[in-house]
Formats: C-alpha cells, sequence, structure tokens
C-alpha cells in the first residue's frame, strides 16, 4: 500500500525554507492532507502489523506512537518552530518512555532513519542494561554481530560512552568497552524516495525483522 504521495517529500523541503508559524498557518492543510493523516494511517498499520507478527503486546494507537511535529525550542538555540520530518516510536510503554527498548522511525526529505534499542534512560536504568550484558556476554555478542543483524544494522550497537563505570563491572569493561556505553542502540538509514512508495512499510518490516532478537534481549531487564 502506498501511504504518501510526492508532495510529503516536497512539503518538508519547502518547510525548511519558510520554517515560520506564518508559512505553516497557510499550509496548515496541506500539512494535514499530505502528512498527518497519511502518517497517521501509516503508524497504524507499522503497530498491527508488528503486534500481530512479533509484540502481541504492543497495545498501544497510533497517539501513543506519533511525536509532534512542534519543535520544543525551550532551550535550543535554534528557534525554528517544526521539526522536518515526523517521527514515531514503536514500544508498549509508549512514546515518552525513552529507556525501554523500542523501534522509533524518522521520515524526512533527507533519509528514512530506522533506529532501535536503548536510546535514553536513568542512572539505574543503564547500570541495569550493563549488569544485563555483563552477565550474558556470549549472547550479546553472538546476537549483534550475526550476519542477519548486520546486513540491516552494519556499525552494530551504538551510544554514547562513559569514562567510569561502577566498580563491579570496572575489570569486565576493560575487556569489553562496550560496558562503559550509556546508550545501546542501532541504526540505518535509508533513502527517502521510498517514502512515497509501496515499499515502504514491507521494506521497514525487513529492518524490523532483523533487529527482533538484539531488541528482545535488551528488553530482557526491563521486562
Amino acid at each position: 500500500m502506498k501511504y504518501f504521495s510526492p508532495d510529503f517529500l516536497e512539503f518538508f523541503k519547502e518547510l525548511a525554507a519558510n520554517n515560520n508559524k506564518d508559512w505553516f498557518d497557510q499550509n496548515r492543510k496541506r500539512y494535514e492532507r499530505e502528512i498527518r493523516e497519511p502518517f497517521k494511517a501509516f503508524v497504524s498499520d507499522l503497530i498491527e502489523t508488528v503486534r500481530a507478527n512479533y509484540e502481541p503486546e504492543l497495545l498501544i494507537a497510533p497517539k501513543d506512537a506519533i511525536f509532534r511535529i512542534n519543535r520544543d525550542i525551550r532551550f535550543s538555540k535554534d528557534k525554528t518552530p517544526y521539526k522536518t520530518n515526523v517521527s514515531c516510536l514503536l514500544s508498549k510503554k509508549g512514546r515518552k518512555n525513552h529507556s525501554y527498548p523500542a523501534f522509533y522511525l524518522e521520515l524526512g526529505p533527507e533519509n528514512v532513519g530506522v533506529y532501535g534499542g536503548m536510546y535514553g534512560g536513568s542512572t539505574q536504568d543503564v547500570l541495569a542494561m550493563r549488569t544485563h550484558i555483563a552477565n550474558n556476554m556470549k549472547e550479546f555478542e553472538k546476537l549483534t554481530t550475526e550476519k542477519a543483524f548486520l546486513e540491516y544494522y552494519s556499525d552494530g550497537i551504538l551510544g554514547e560512552t562513559q569514562k567510569r563505570v561502577p566498580k563491579e563491572l570496572k575489570e569486565q569493561a576493560e575487556e569489553y568497552p562496550i560496558l562503559f556505553n550509556k546508550q545501546y542502540y542501532y541504526h540505518a538509514a535509508l533513502a527517502p524516495e521510498i517514502i512515497p512508495t509501496e515499499s515502504l512499510l514491507p521494506t521497514l518490516m525487513e529492518y524490523y525483522k532483523a533487529s527482533v532478537k538484539v531488541k528482545s534481549f535488551l528488553k530482557r531487564p526491563f521486562d
């Protein structure tokens, strides 16, 4: 099924050059017709497909997954009011929980960003993940180096690091530097030309399938 017209990409290109409230208000109906409603339908089908095939516990509605197009500019030097893409996060805990491993998408004229894993979290959440990986290092290494995973996420596990880890993990972290991470996520980028085609959803489900084992592993300390 095709969800988006070519105007999806054109809208965001124009928005990037006219990122202000006046322009957006003049194009609001176009935004609702070409962006908001098609994206809601796409996310609804994406949730249903994931629920039916992989995560029966994913009992969320599109509103629980979709992020607003308005940027939070309160603490940002960049005061442009609107994002130049649409995004959603699929997790049984909803988009507001950034520690529970999830599947995250951004669709825009630069690329289709595909992300998964743990992107944020409290000190306790990070410790729980590090401890889980440390206690299951062989399984973690096997899953994250499998050909089926790296074919889609060639950079493997990514994330910001810290200089120190709790003393009980220090010796093991010297041998396995991945334990210095405070994020554990993976990422891929697709050409934006796929957005207004019938291939979008099935292609993204290929990326989802490739990450199922890794994401299931990362979810275990929180389940």
